[in-house]
């Protein structure tokens, strides 16, 4: 019997994940008012980034199975900020504070700046309806 390989990894989901981050917030910044769209994806950008927070998780305690405590610590440092920063866009969205949006978008910057978006290739389809299921959860 072959090894079993599983070709849909949690790194290969974070790095799309981050892709699709990587272009939202670039279309968000070419936005120049807060429209539906701009709060669709805001919402979807606290959906991205709770994934990535759960995938990191998911990685770091495989990791710990294996006895390799220090690398999943490691991993869980490098990657602590994808929870802090979709908890800080959802209070955004909650709040409707609109205006603290720019400079959290300049905190999100280097965590992004290294993924290459040559092409902007997701659809709308990755953001539509966010804002509206975002606001239905957090009145739960």
């Amino acid at each position: 019997m072959g090894r079993v390989i599983n070709t849909d990894s949690s790194g290969k989901r974070r790095n799309q994940l981050m892709r699709t981050s990587a272009e939202i917030l670039r279309r968000l910044s070419q936005k120049g008012d807060i429209d539906d769209e701009a709060k669709d994806m805001v919402a979807a950008l606290v959906y991205l980034f709770r994934e990535i927070d759960d995938g990191i998780e998911a990685s770091a305690q495989a990791w710990e199975k294996r006895d390799y405590w220090m690398k999943s610590e490691e991993l869980r440092q490098r990657w602590s900020w994808p929870g802090r920063m979709a908890d800080q866009l959802a209070h955004l969205v909650k709040t409707d504070d609109w205006n603290s949006l720019p400079p959290l978008m300049v905190k999100l910057l280097p965590y992004v700046a290294d993924v290459k978006v040559t092409k902007l290739t997701r659809s709308s389809d990755e953001w539509q309806g966010a804002y509206p299921r975002l606001l239905g959860e957090t009145a739960k």
